[in-house]
């Protein structure tokens, strides 16, 4: 998709804003951007790390125009002796910040490879700290319940419809340039600069989520520049869907999750207020028909808002992505059929409204989306019958339908051309990138890959706990060997 859990979601919502023509393939552009350069000083908050800003083309066909500034950090290595290059972390979202992965993970990365890299990071253009992007919208946009479209009551449409059309007509209206450069492709262009600017002639990187794409692109493009190169819960690189297939595919997702969590929520050692049902095959349909229920409760009453039947499907996918979630999730369930009729107040989840303008600027930008309303309600229909835990989100109507421009970079098809030197690392049973999706990404390189699969639930895989599948990615890391076949840790 990015509170850890929602910026994580980042990695696969689906919304919309503004077309760009500002940028172009890089053999379109007129001339090399000059060799850029970091300033380095010690970051604000953050001990022992070193921030920089890395000045990048806001259009890379223009590389003599207004530049934009990249936030980068880096974690040295602790070991210089034991030092044999840069790791990138590369972030999800879109709209995730690398710096706070870095802040987060940085330390354990470091440990986990015994100081053999310097551990970098960055804020996507757009984003964090740095040169921002912003549509302009308004709070009520900005709830995750309203950028993920989920359908009216019984998959009604006709509200997302008119909310995608005000987004994407707001962020034409107030989104500005900044908003029209963002795409994959011009991530993968500062990404190679940030490269340049550190002086390396290869990078290894760590990416995740949506992170996995756009490291994918960048090895499709620079497979010169590439060390060894982890890809750590990946979607489908299908380049004529991009973002909407891996929005359509969160359906299935947490279909594949969810009993995780049921078996959780029955378990007899569960307290009171967090044991949903007495056996884990009745939390499902005890879950749709207090949703259901739910669908009947206004968003707002007495002013204070209350626990709708999306809320708490939003609430649920948002809760997938991490075993941690699970205790909010059990005790709103048992809370809100504990209160029958009584109105639940609840807090809505919001983002911020940079992360928005970059989450719906990239996916729009990125590729052409179906204009089709009538299309969308079929698809709607089809996958709440199918896939009722998501209601039919995963396939309904986002600004991406209303986006005014075609996108100015045609999307890249990921093949089997180039080292092969790349790590897969995949949760069998992940609610946002789920492994068919995977699979997919796999097919696509071919001989350059191999993947570990973890027997696991969650998003995120390395650094997860699997002692089988974090110690083949830190061995990758640290020597160079794979697996020489694909495996499975259980």
């Amino acid at each position: 998709m990015t509170l850890r859990t929602r910026k994580a979601l980042l990695f696969t919502l689906s919304s919309a804003a503004l077309a760009a023509t500002l940028t172009a393939p890089a053999h379109a552009r007129s001339a090399a951007p000059a060799a850029p350069t970091l300033d380095w000083k010690a970051c604000a908050g953050s001990p022992g790390a070193e921030c920089a800003g890395l000045s990048v083309p806001l259009d890379y066909r223009e590389p003599g125009g207004r530049h934009l500034t990249v936030a980068v950090s880096r974690l040295r290595t602790d070991r210089p002796q034991a030092r044999r290059g840069t790791l990138l972390l590369i972030p999800g979202g879109p709209g995730g910040s690398g710096r706070e992965k870095l802040r987060s993970r940085g330390e354990a990365v470091r440990k986990a490879t015994g100081g053999a890299y310097d551990i970098v990071s960055f804020d996507p253009r757009g984003v964090g700290g740095s040169s921002l992007a912003d549509c302009g919208l308004e709070k009520d946009d900005l709830e995750l319940t309203h950028l993920q479209p989920w359908p009216g009551p019984g998959g009604d449409i006709r509200a997302n419809a008119d909310r995608s059309r005000r987004i994407a007509e707001t962020c034409t209206r107030n989104g500005g340039e900044v908003l029209r450069s963002l795409s994959t492709a011009n991530e993968v262009r500062d990404i190679d600069m940030l490269r340049q600017a550190l002086g390396e002639k290869k990078l290894s990187a760590w990416a995740s989520s949506y992170g996995t794409y756009v490291g994918a692109v960048y090895a499709q493009k620079y497979p010169q520049h590439t060390d060894r190169w982890v890809l750590d819960s990946s979607g489908d690189p299908d380049p004529s869907r991009v973002a909407r297939g891996w929005l359509a595919n969160m359906a299935g997702a947490a279909d594949d999750v969810f009993p995780d969590f049921a078996a959780w929520a029955a378990d007899p050692a569960r307290e009171a207020g967090q044991r949903v049902a007495e056996r884990p095959e009745d939390v499902r349909p005890l879950f749709l028909a207090l949703a259901e229920k739910l669908d009947g409760v206004p968003e707002e009453a007495g002013g204070k808002q209350q626990l709708t039947g999306n809320r708490l499907r939003m609430m649920m996918q948002s809760a997938l992505y991490s075993r941690t979630a699970y205790p909010r999730l059990a005790e709103m369930i048992v809370a809100a059929r504990r209160a029958g009729d009584t109105p639940v107040a609840v807090e809505p989840a919001r983002i911020s409204s940079t992360e928005a303008a970059v989450y719906v600027g990239v996916i729009c930008n990125d590729v052409r989306w179906p204009r089709s309303l009538p299309d969308y309600t079929r698809a709607v229909a089809g996958d709440r019958a199918k896939h009722p835990l998501t209601a039919g989100m995963p396939v309904n109507v986002t600004p991406c339908a209303f986006w005014p421009d075609e996108p100015a970079d045609k999307p890249t098809r990921i093949t089997a051309d180039g080292p092969s030197n790349v790590l897969m690392v995949q949760n069998l049973r992940d609610p946002a990138t789920p492994y068919r999706g995977a699979l997919k990404m796999r097919e696509a390189l071919g001989d350059r890959a191999r993947m570990v699969a973890v027997d696991a639930g969650g998003h995120g895989a390395y650094l997860g706990g699997n002692a089988c599948g974090d110690g083949a990615v830190n061995d990758f890391l640290t020597t160079g060997r794979r697996p020489a076949h694909d495996t499975l840790c259980r």
